[in-house]
């Protein structure tokens, strides 16, 4: 799976436009004032946390001690103590535009219902880096790395790799079957179960096609433009932005216009949020983004860069087409090597093509949201969450 960059403009998401302090934050969905709007992430992360609790007693009192410790309590861990919300966010703020109360027990249901999607974001995490490989997730051991590691050292050479990855899939599976469940629960709660079955369906589905595509496009060596913005649109647009507004707003009972509004701005402020990780993927800090720069280009993944990089090398003639094909793929490419690459990319003009492109997205966006009717919060939150992702930070 692609697009371990994800994390990079998720800050924004926390609480709006900024992050709350670490004291004297907000209170909660259930307390006064603007309720969750200032501290959504810290919202959502106290729901994870209470359903953990729940569910970690209902495993230990099963007699399944073992996978207690071994599975639930490490994806409690992963999903509690990293991210920064911004799929629940986007959820939030599609409920808040469509009416949804800032506080009360209808705003904490709310708030359940949206940190699902956090446990599906777990689910996808978790094996995505079984898929690709990865070692590292958050600054951290990935899931499956920590257990190999750990199992290694208990004398289960040979055993531990693939143990780690087994336990990581199922680790996986259970985040997935677990959002499903408090999806459910708190939907009901609502009264909002049949309305909000749609968009939380596509949300599955879409994502699983397109990790799909983007497995199929790095086996097939298919650089496309479409190819990418393609796997772009299913796998980051409509998974992080697009569908969590959409599911926010059917759980506050939006009319369809309002969602048409919230979905042409998702699936362009998605977008760009992805190429602009894409760019931070190869130009980014690493200090910064919590990663190397070059991943993508080392496991020869489709990005618009570099798809745009290679159409302008092959028009231009010359060794610079054959320098782009050789290091994609090239699992030994060094930092220093990523820098040249980054340097040739610009010279072409691909850099500056996909900057271009992101500014076209967010006016796209944003146009969208206009003139639609909303609460000035929620309007004012979804412009700064655009602006976010569109950031120069690079």
């Amino acid at each position: 799976m692609r697009r371990k960059a994800a994390n990079h403009h998720e800050d924004a998401a926390a609480g709006g436009a900024r992050r709350p302090a670490a004291h004297g934050a907000p209170q909660g969905p259930d307390g006064g004032g603007a309720g969750a709007d200032t501290a959504v992430a810290a919202a959502v992360t106290a729901c994870l946390r209470e359903f953990f609790a729940e569910r970690s007693a209902d495993v230990r009192a099963a007699d399944t001690a073992e996978f207690a410790d071994e599975v639930v309590r490490r994806l409690a861990d992963f999903t509690l103590t990293g991210g920064k919300r911004l799929r629940p966010a986007f959820a939030w703020w599609g409920w808040r535009a469509a009416g949804g109360a800032a506080g009360g027990p209808r705003a904490r249901a709310a708030l359940r219902a949206a940190a699902a999607l956090e446990l599906l974001h777990a689910c996808a995490l978790v094996q995505d880096d079984v898929m690709d490989g990865s070692a590292l997730r958050r600054g951290r051991p990935a899931l499956h790395a920590a257990l190999a590691r750990e199992h290694a050292e208990r004398g289960w050479a040979g055993r531990a790799g693939r143990y780690g990855e087994s336990v990581a899939v199922l680790a996986g599976d259970l985040a997935l079957a677990w959002a499903e469940d408090l999806f459910t629960e708190a939907a009901a709660g609502l009264g909002a179960g049949r309305r909000a079955r749609a968009p939380w369906r596509h949300v599955r589905t879409e994502l699983i096609a397109g990790q799909f595509l983007d497995l199929r496009a790095q086996a097939s060596g298919d650089t496309a433009p479409a190819t990418a913005l393609r796997v772009d649109r299913l796998k980051t647009a409509a998974y992080s932005v697009e569908r969590p507004l959409h599911l926010g707003a059917a759980l506050a009972g939006a009319d369809d216009g309002l969602v048409r509004a919230l979905r042409g701005y998702g699936t362009a402020i998605g977008t760009a949020f992805q190429l602009r990780d894409d760019l931070l993927g190869v130009y980014g800090d690493p200090a910064a983004t919590g990663k190397p720069v070059g991943d993508d280009i080392r496991e020869g993944k489709p990005t618009l860069l570099w798809s745009a990089g290679l159409r302008r090398a092959r028009e231009r003639g010359g060794a610079a087409e054959r320098t782009l094909r050789t290091a994609s793929g090239d699992p030994a490419l060094t930092p220093s090597g990523v820098r040249g690459l980054g340097a040739l990319l610009e010279d072409l003009g691909a850099r500056a093509e996909v900057e271009s492109r992101i500014a076209r997205l967010l006016r796209t966006g944003l146009a969208h949201i206009a003139d639609t009717p909303m609460p000035g919060p929620a309007r004012a939150a979804l412009r700064a969450l655009a602006a976010q992702a569109a950031a120069r930070t690079a």
